[in-house]
């Protein structure tokens, strides 16, 4: 089935004369028609191209926080509902300047603050395994689509955890680039200094293909860093003789179902020739709360944009602080405003000190001490997520849904290059494993993954009817 290919494959029968471009865009959108009326994946549908290249006919879609001229990027808030897209965010435009297809615009939590998209302010997206499941989150929407074979690949944003963890419930591989790979501008803004774009797709070697295209240094973005990185050059080697750390604290909580999922991917790593060691990263145990402290804090900061004047949602009133008041009362949801309050209150000049001071000194102490096991290991192995996708409405407490992003955090905080790709199912769910290397060794990570992969053997997709199924 044409769903089921990879865009390696695709792009290989365009090549090969077996297939033409259009015929695959009609293909994925006819698809894609049919099966977002079950799983409501997508914000907008629209059909952007603007050159050809290597990625000629190979659709995709876009989490709506990244600016694409010609759609509204709406953050899934109710704030920016009408808001049209000025520009195209550079990731997004050098996809299309190798031919690639927008067609769609994906749904998320709102301003990506969410681990289910049940905080979109629109609507939520199934799970293509379990219709009564979410797909994870703040990318539930690109996961989703992807899994469900909407289209070849998608773009999210990750934060904590956002592509990876979504990737996981969903059974794809979900790739964060170190920070300062691959450009920001044109994404809306989060938490900024962790926030970084990156592929959800099928296969680690389209990941890899993606990711090569949209990286590399752009003169709008500051933090991106001018390093040439050849992700599939070498993606095929062995790995014999690599020696791989697994945190105990990623063991201590962990399910037994999950554990013994996660054993069995650690046996395959054994055959492969790997050194298998059990490490204490003592400061992982700080993580979340770091997190919660710092996200929250940049995110109350850049929020702070959104004031009724000068673009998005305006709610008249008498006075200035009026229309930001009622504007940003009827324009944000709950989650976006318990997260604003709480990095307004950590900012503040009577708690600076005591949270968020002390919060960036632990980020330090994070980093220093991966950075440190990352010396005498290639990698750091983990499950992506403690469980796989819960139901909707299961998770009530906030607390429940931050503890969520419990391993894929600590590669945000550290700046780290950090991929999900499925290691097997629990309960008839598929569950991520996750693998993280030294900030810019993006390449040997992408080789580690790649063993693994052909290790594990194919992946199935769940079994979606929908467009012309060939």
């Amino acid at each position: 089935m044409i769903s089921d290919m990879t865009v390696e494959e695709l792009m290989e029968s365009v090549k090969k004369g077996k297939m033409k471009s259009d015929e695959i865009v009609d293909y994925f959108k006819k698809r894609s028609e049919e099966l977002d009326k079950k799983l409501s994946a997508y914000i907008s549908k629209c059909e952007i191209k603007e050159n050809e290249g290597g990625l000629n006919g190979i659709p995709f879609a876009v989490k709506d926080n990244m600016q694409l001229e010609g759609t509204k990027t709406t953050c899934a808030s109710k704030i920016l509902e009408n808001y049209g897209s000025t520009y195209t965010a550079t990731a997004v435009k050098r996809l299309l300047n190798e031919g690639a297809v927008a067609l769609a615009k994906t749904n998320m939590d709102e301003f990506a603050m969410g681990s289910s998209t049940e905080f979109s302010a629109f609507f939520p997206t199934k799970n293509p395994w379990d219709l009564g499941r979410v797909p994870g989150g703040s990318s539930g929407g690109s996961a989703a689509a992807v899994a469900a074979g909407m289209v070849p690949f998608a773009l999210g944003s990750d934060t904590g955890g956002s592509i990876r963890q979504p990737a996981s419930f969903c059974g794809i591989v979900g790739y964060k680039p170190s920070y300062g790979l691959v450009s920001r501008y044109g994404l809306a803004a989060f938490a900024s200094s962790m926030d970084q774009i990156g592929p959800l797709a099928k296969s680690v070697r389209d990941a890899a293909l993606i990711t090569e295209i949209m990286a590399g240094k752009d003169p709008k973005d500051a933090t991106t860093v001018d390093k040439k990185i050849d992700l599939l050059k070498g993606v095929e080697n062995s790995i014999e003789g690599m020696r791989m750390a697994i945190p105990k604290e990623f063991l201590k909580d962990l399910s037994p179902d999950v554990k013994m999922v996660f054993q069995e991917a650690i046996e395959k790593f054994e055959k492969m020739g790997t050194k298998i060691e059990e490490v204490s990263i003592p400061s992982l145990k700080y993580a979340v709360s770091v997190y919660y402290i710092i996200a929250p804090a940049e995110a109350s900061s850049n929020l702070s944009r959104y004031d009724g004047i000068r673009y998005g949602l305006r709610i008249e009133e008498d006075t200035i602080d009026g229309i930001y008041n009622q504007t940003r009362n009827k324009g944000f949801g709950r989650e976006v405003k318990r997260r604003i309050m709480l990095g307004t209150f950590t900012l503040s000049a009577t708690y600076y000190d005591a949270y968020f001071d002390k919060a960036q000194k632990v980020r330090t102490l994070i980093k220093r001490e991966m950075d440190e096991v990352l010396s005498s290991h290639d990698a750091i192995l983990g499950p992506t997520t403690p469980n796989v996708a819960f139901k909707f409405g299961e998770l009530s407490s906030p607390l429940d849904y931050y503890l969520q992003d419990i391993y894929t955090i600590p590669a945000n905080l550290a700046g780290l290059p950090a991929m999900s790709l499925p290691m097997g199912f629990v309960n008839n769910m598929p569950i991520g494993l996750q693998i993280m290397t030294k900030r810019f060794e993006d390449a040997k990570m992408m080789r580690i993954a790649r063993s693994y992969e052909k290790a594990r053997g194919k992946f199935p997709m769940p079994k979606l009817n929908g467009g012309d199924e060939r």
